[in-house]
């Protein structure tokens, strides 16, 4: 039987086996996101796909994941994180297995739309387990742990696809799916610790959870239009009338809701806000990054895809050392200092990127301004992710999580639709070395403006205390108070007063000591 939520210790077996379960199980949806690029030229030599087909076989994941993330949270604060996330991992499995089997590209785009279904539920499950799992003071550790294991997971797709593609064919890269998703559904019951928010009742907020769904799809697809249109036009503007208009109507129905789908009470907090202010900004740098590197690599210095992919690998190694200590760090210190510190190596990254020219070598041009890149990003990951779910109460934990989630992904959609319109790159461009090599430099000093944004929010807005675990006057832990009363987060009371509150002591988890 698996330990008890909220007992488990970091660096025990129990605690292991949670991180290794959870990371496998988002790590299908990461792998998937990235593998996918590889793999475009050959699925559309193979079908006969023209360049929207294409860019839908990428986008329809997206759109579907981005529209339903949010829901995937509610759902599993409501039925079960760990049932909701196994169901989850059951339908990514499925929805992969009929993408490898797609005789046309239709069929590929309608099975990417299903596997985005199956990342909606998965990928917040995972973090909320992983914060509900945990003892508070381990969860900041945990969750730099998961960060850094998940970005291994996006980060050797393209190595991993461009293999597969060479040695066997495209279809290879998503059946490796199937095995990882049996194994994560047969684990999760056996190691993975069940937790709910006991205080839902009722019937399911449909009409919030669809009116969720219409704003976040509406607005992904009016980004993914403008993207393929090279701006606004008429869909694009209907579009966003719908996206804007839903969100009102979200909001409303929220507010009079009697069970919401998404308590608006969370955004109380203004570190919960701060928090994720700042993810949005520095991960619409991050998207800005990834999307047009790759490609610049390729198309002006003349890399193979492979070898484009692994120019990234030292990305891999930074966060695999750093993201568990810069969570440890953030709990031992306060995380302002790495959210301040971290988003401004970004920027010194992006900006020694911006250097990169026809002719320059990997050693010289590429490698540092890759490697200060990655020690930023060790220091941002884990710290805003266990910030954003620390100041939230932790019964909110799956809705907090697909907040920030979805936060994280319209960024980078975001970036990857804006970004080319801003600095002048067209559809034609991306064959030019000489356009690319100029929009590509631009590019890298707009993110690296909203990095440094990112870290002057950081700096301004987030608190110290934010992952503070604090002790009653006893000496007892009250990890199972709200935030707003453990540590003095700013924002209305969530529960009555802490001297009405019923003192708990959680039990230690059997056979476990302490790390």
């Amino acid at each position: 039987m698996p330990s008890q939520a909220g007992t488990i210790r970091y660096g025990t077996p129990a605690g292991r086996w949670l991180i290794a379960i959870t990371v496998l199980g988002s790590g299908i949806a990461f792998l998937e996101a990235t593998v996918v690029n590889v793999a475009l030229p050959a699925i559309g030599e193979d079908l006969n796909a023209d360049v929207a087909g294409l860019q839908w076989t990428l986008n329809g994941y997206l759109l579907t994941l981005a529209a339903l993330i949010l829901i995937g949270g509610s759902l599993g604060d409501r039925y079960g994180r760990r049932r909701v996330f196994m169901v989850g991992v059951v339908w990514f499995t499925g929805a992969s297995a009929l993408c490898s089997l797609a005789p046309s590209i239709e069929v590929l785009i309608a099975a990417r739309v299903f596997q985005g279904i199956g990342g909606a539920l998965l990928t917040p499950g995972s973090l909320a387990i992983i914060e509900s799992g945990f003892r508070q003071e381990d969860r900041a550790r945990a969750i730099g742990a998961w960060s850094a294991l998940g970005g291994v997971a996006a980060a050797i797709g393209p190595l991993l696809g461009g293999w597969l593609i060479d040695a066997v064919d495209w279809r290879a890269i998503f059946l490796i799916n199937l095995p990882l998703g049996a194994f994560v559904f047969w684990a999760a019951p056996r190691h993975v610790p069940e937790s709910r928010d006991e205080s839902v009742t009722g019937r399911l907020d449909l009409r919030g959870s669809a009116l969720a769904a219409l704003t976040l799809g509406a607005l992904t697809f009016a980004l993914i239009q403008a993207s393929e249109a090279g701006g606004m036009s008429a869909g694009v503007l209907v579009a966003l009338a719908v996206g804007i208009v839903s969100a009102i109507a979200f909001i409303a129905a929220e507010r009079s809701a009697e069970q919401p789908m998404l308590p608006l009470e969370i955004f109380r907090s203004r570190q919960f806000s701060a928090a994720n202010a700042v993810t949005f900004v520095v991960y619409a740098a991050l998207g800005g990054v990834f999307f047009l590197l790759v490609i610049t690599l390729q198309v002006v210095l003349g890399y193979s895809a492979i070898a484009s992919g692994a120019a990234a690998i030292p990305v891999t190694f930074i966060m695999l050392g750093l993201s568990a200590r810069a969570g440890a760090l953030a709990q031992r210190i306060g995380p302002r200092l790495p959210l301040t510190v971290g988003p401004m190596l970004i920027a010194a990254g992006m900006l020694m990127m911006s250097m990169i020219g026809a002719g320059d070598t990997y050693v010289s041009a590429v490698l540092p301004g890759v490697i200060v890149y990655g020690l930023g990003l060790a220091l941002v990951v884990a710290p805003i992710t266990a910030t954003v779910l620390a100041a939230a109460d932790m019964r909110h934990a799956g809705v907090a999580s697909g907040v920030n989630n979805a936060v994280a992904r319209t960024a980078q959609l975001a970036a990857v639709a804006a970004l080319p319109l801003i600095v002048g790159l067209s559809g034609t461009d991306f064959q030019d070395p000489v356009a690319l090599e100029d929009g590509f430099h631009m590019a890298m000093i707009v993110t690296a403006a909203l990095a440094i944004a990112g870290g002057l929010l950081a700096f301004a807005f987030i608190s110290n205390d934010v992952l503070d675990v604090c002790t009653e006057p006893d000496g007892h832990n009250s990890e199972h108070l709200d935030k707003d009363y453990q540590c003095g987060v700013e924002g209305p009371p969530l529960r009555p007063p802490r001297e009405q509150l019923e003192r708990v002591t959680l039990p230690e988890p059997a056979g476990t000591s302490r790390q």
